[in-house]
Formats: structure tokens, C-alpha cells, sequence
């Protein structure tokens, strides 16, 4: 059976759905959502274009989101936008991030700038460094043959974590209008100076090639870690680290900005630990402070603890949109470096953890955030 055999199925079966909608014919409204490799882009959009287009008279629309990564470079990227330009009118095309319409990544502007105690804190005099952390407890497993032609600095650091460093350090917008954010967002990244190769850890869990999706002399990384320095009044000096990793210890996804050290400590508590603000962005959304405080007893001894809000506690009963759910909303609405080896199951390659002593960032070994109980 021929592709264009196959869309015009697709289409009899949405104009079928429509039909028993009693919807009038150009009337419906049809939005594709390409969960695809970039690669198939266009043949996809032409096969759409030709055969499942929805009439527009009558106030229907056909619109098409793609998600990352989209290409593999500007140059690529340059010529997917084209090629689906030609088949596409601008308006109808949505190029989405879904990782944006996490509850928490879209809370990062209301806690930056309606609360009036961070205004004086987020900045190079009280911010030591800033870890934006993708963490996953799984593999490839039969993705291989996607994951290996893009690499984890393409499939996650270069968009999610770069969307979310956007928003941890740009400065305040005009408004909220999409576009003042983008402005805020691009001043932001031209400030980022070039990437050092000393400042760059990537890694490839052992089994990874063992995959038979996946070349048997492949050096894509599935680990990265990266530092970015931001060249501007706020940030300079303050390192900006990026980790992204599969086949991890742990699955987790959170942003951990970390205080400098108190001057004078007169407690001599700097072996409890720096202050953190954490923001969990899955799984458990929660943000949480760590804090010094005194330890409960007759001594002035300190301890650290922390001050926390766990969403599933605090909005019980409050359904949390899922981040594809709110962009396919807003859609429809209109709004060649060999990696080093690192086990399965652990935190990734030592060096990177090197890395992240070497960039300033002090862990605190022993301390274990726990979830508070619902």
C-alpha cells in the first residue's frame, strides 16, 4: 500500500468521526501532532498536505505541531523550516517544546518575579552556581536507532534545559506577551560565551551499544554534562550547569540554585551545607528551601533542614495538567567525541562529578531530601 494510499485512509477515517460529530463539512478543525524523527518531516507534511486538508470556508483550520529536535543544526533546521514552509502557511505551523508546559517550568516566572524577597537574591552577589538536572533511570530500550542519530545533547540539553536556563536567567520581561518573553530569552542566550571543551563531560553507559538499534561502533553520548557562563551584569562569574543523563541512578528533573557561603559565619555551620532553592520539576513536583537552623536541645548546635512545598500535600484533589495536554491547548486555542564509560544505575561519569567541583559547587554528602507523606 502506497503513503498516499495511507493518508487518504486517515482522512476518511477523521471525516468519518466528523461526520458522526454531525460536524458541517469545513467546519472541523484538525490538528496533527507529529511525534516523529524530524527526518520524515517533510514527506509527512506533503502526504497531510495532499490528502487530509480540511476545507477552511466555513471557520475550520488544519495546523501541524513539531516537537524537538528540530534538525540536527541551524543549517538543517534552516531547511526543515523551509520545506515545511512550502507546504504550510506560517500561522498553521506550531513548533512546540512540550517540556514548557510543565506546572513548575511555567511557575519559574511567577516565583522570579511576583515574590519581592528573590528581586535582591538572583543575582552573581548571593548565587554560587545553578543546576538544571535531567536525570533518567532507563536506557534506550529499542530507541536506539532515534536516540543515537541525535545524542542526548541534541534530544534534551540544547531544548529542554536550554529552555529552562532561558527563564532561571533572563531578566524581567516587558509583559507576559509571548514575544517579550522570546526578546528576554534571546538577550539571554547571545550572553552565554563559548563553550570551553575542559567544561564539557559526555559519557555512553556500558550496554548501550548492545542495543541492536543502536551501531556496534557508536560514540553517541547518552550522558552530558555542560557549564555555561553568562557574560552580563547579573551573571558573571556564576556557572550555570547542565546534566542530563540516561541509565542513571535516579529519575528526576529539578533546578537547583545554590547560595555562596555566609561571611563571618559565627556558627561555623558551613559544614552543614550551603542554602538551595530546589525546584522539583518531576517526578513529585515540589520546591523546597535548605536552610540552617538550630538543632532541637539545650546546645547551640545548627542542623539542616528545609522549608517545603510538595504539590501532590499541598493541591490535593487539584488535577495538574500534563505538559502535552497544556501546548496542544494552547495549539488549538492559538496561543565525533568519544563519550567516556559510566555503569548503568549510577550517577554518571565521575569526571563529571569533577566537573561540578571544579565549577564551584559544594555537595552536601549525607543529606537526603525526603518527601513529606501525603
Amino acid at each position: 500500500m502506497t503513503l498516499g494510499r495511507v493518508f487518504g485512509l486517515l482522512d476518511k477515517e477523521i471525516s468519518g468521526y466528523e461526520f458522526s460529530k454531525n460536524t458541517i463539512e469545513g467546519s472541523s478543525r484538525r490538528l496533527f501532532y507529529l511525534a516523529l524523527p524530524p527526518s520524515v518531516y517533510p514527506s509527512v507534511c506533503k502526504m497531510i498536505k495532499n490528502n487530509c486538508m480540511n476545507k477552511s470556508d466555513l471557520g475550520g483550520w488544519t495546523r501541524i505541531v513539531v516537537e524537538k529536535p528540530f534538525g540536527k543544526d541551524l543549517g538543517s533546521a534552516e531547511q526543515l523550516s523551509a520545506q515545511i514552509g512550502e507546504l504550510f502557511d506560517e500561522p498553521q505551523i506550531y513548533r512546540i517544546d512540550h517540556y514548557l508546559g510543565k506546572e513548575l517550568v511555567q511557575n519559574l516566572l511567577v516565583l522570579r518575579f511576583a515574590n519581592r524577597f528573590f528581586l535582591p537574591l538572583w543575582n552573581r552577589d548571593n548565587i554560587a552556581n545553578v543546576q538544571i538536572v535531567f536525570r533518567e533511570d532507563f536506557g534506550t530500550e529499542g530507541r536506539g536507532g532515534y536516540f543515537d542519530e541525535y545524542g542526548i545533547i541534541r534530544d534534551i540539553i540544547q531544548n529542554h534545559l536550554l529552555q529552562v536556563f532561558c527563564l532561571v536567567a533572563m531578566e524581567k520581561p516587558v509583559s507576559l506577551k509571548p514575544e517579550h518573553i522570546r526578546d528576554e530569552k534571546v538577550k539571554v542566550l547571545q550572553s552565554v560565551v563559548p563553550i570551553k571543551d575542559e567544561e564539557v563531560v559526555l559519557g555512553q553507559y556500558k550496554g548501550y551499544r548492545d542495543d541492536p538499534t543502536v551501531p556496534d561502533n557508536s560514540n553517541t553520548p547518552t550522558f552530558a554534562t555542560v557549564v555555561l557562563r553568562v557574560h552580563n551584569e547579573r551573571w558573571e562569574g556564576v556557572p550555570f550547569i547542565l546534566k542530563a543523563g540516561k541509565a542513571l541512578n535516579s529519575r528526576k528533573a529539578e533546578i537547583r540554585i545554590q547560595f555562596k557561603d555566609v561571611p563571618g559565619d559565627i556558627f561555623r555551620c558551613q559544614k552543614q551545607g550551603r542554602n538551595e532553592f530546589v525546584i522539583r520539576l518531576q517526578p513529585l513536583e515540589a520546591m523546597y528551601m535548605k536552610l540552617t537552623v538550630k538543632q532541637p536541645g539545650l546546645e547551640m548546635s545548627t542542623v539542616q533542614s528545609e522549608l517545603d512545598l510538595s504539590y501532590g500535600q499541598r493541591y490535593q484533589g487539584v488535577t495538574i495538567p500534563e505538559a502535552y495536554e497544556r501546548l496542544i491547548l494552547d495549539t488549538i486555542d492559538d496561543g565525533d567525541v568519544k563519550p567516556l564509560t559510566y555503569q548503568p544505575g549510577s550517577r554518571g561519569p565521575a569526571e563529571a562529578d569533577q566537573l561540578l567541583e571544579r565549577a564551584g559547587y559544594v555537595q552536601t554528602h549525607g543529606y537526603i531530601w525526603i518527601p513529606p507523606t501525603l
